[in-house]
């Protein structure tokens, strides 16, 4: 064979698998921007972290299963539910009964709040199933959801961290001392803490709320008991498989939600 027919035969082989390469890569980078609005994001698995539907539980400030009590100097500023459970076992609000008897007032709580419970006149009973059914449905919702951001996150101590928006789950309990906890983002992000067993808030510590985050979008399922130290003050809905216990001069801008009882001792509570 010529030797310079030879050169020209594999230069040509050469050329045409680079050509060939070459528009395979071509090909395929049409057909993924052919795919692709140049205004569309790329993203990965949408996670939901969306607020909690609190359904008709949204008026209450407290709401518990089987009793409410109150020592010192109280005050509430929202409803008061308390069912399956009778009237008597909401003590130390001194109840003063409407005249229509489906709900009452008390000094504790402030004018626009009334106190309902389970043996008070119709529609007050059925007002109390649906709230108490809403509220474990609500806490089912929160500890439902998937996907968290983070898990097992401080080994259960969140102490002196600030938290951005997002889920947050523990098979473990979860303790804030002293030094408190920062919750830092917008008004419209939402937190949701998963906890699979006690939550403890230290005396004195504080939840800080910042960049414009709000209480109302904070929530707190709780699968164990949730102690709110001395002077702590506290922020978001408590959604509690057991009992909510706020100790002297503890206070609470959020709501809490028992699926027992709900025990104070001198504190303020708001329904944001």
């Amino acid at each position: 064979m010529n030797t310079t027919f030879t050169k020209k035969f594999n230069v040509s082989q050469t050329w045409m698998r680079t050509f060939s390469i070459s528009l395979t890569a071509a090909v395929l980078l049409a057909a993924f921007v052919g795919g692709c609005n140049k205004d569309e994001t790329i993203a990965g698995p949408v996670v939901d972290h969306s607020a909690v539907n609190l359904h008709s539980t949204s008026s209450f400030a407290i709401l518990a299963k089987s009793g409410v009590s109150a020592t010192g100097v109280t005050s509430i500023s929202g409803d008061i539910g308390l069912s399956p459970a009778a009237a008597s076992y909401i003590t130390g609000f001194g109840l003063i009964m409407d005249v229509t008897n489906t709900f009452a007032t008390s000094s504790l709580v402030t004018a626009s709040g009334k106190i309902y419970a389970s043996d008070y006149t119709p529609p007050t009973p059925s007002k109390m199933t649906t709230a108490i059914s809403d509220m474990e449905i609500s806490y089912t919702d929160a500890a439902g959801r998937t996907s968290p951001n983070h898990t097992e996150l401080g080994a259960g101590d969140i102490t002196s961290m600030t938290l951005t928006a997002g889920l947050y789950k523990w098979g473990t309990g979860v303790l804030i001392s002293s030094a408190g906890v920062t919750l830092s983002g917008s008004s419209t992000d939402v937190w949701i803490f998963q906890i699979g067993q006690d939550l403890t808030v230290a005396n004195g510590a504080i939840i800080t709320l910042s960049g414009g985050a709000v209480a109302s979008n904070v929530f707190w399922q709780v699968a164990g008991q949730t102690t709110i130290g001395t002077t702590a003050a506290m922020k978001g809905i408590i959604l509690c498989q057991t009992a909510i216990s706020m100790n002297t001069g503890a206070s609470l801008k959020g709501r809490a939600l028992a699926q027992t009882a709900v025990t104070l001792a001198g504190n303020t509570v708001v329904n944001p």
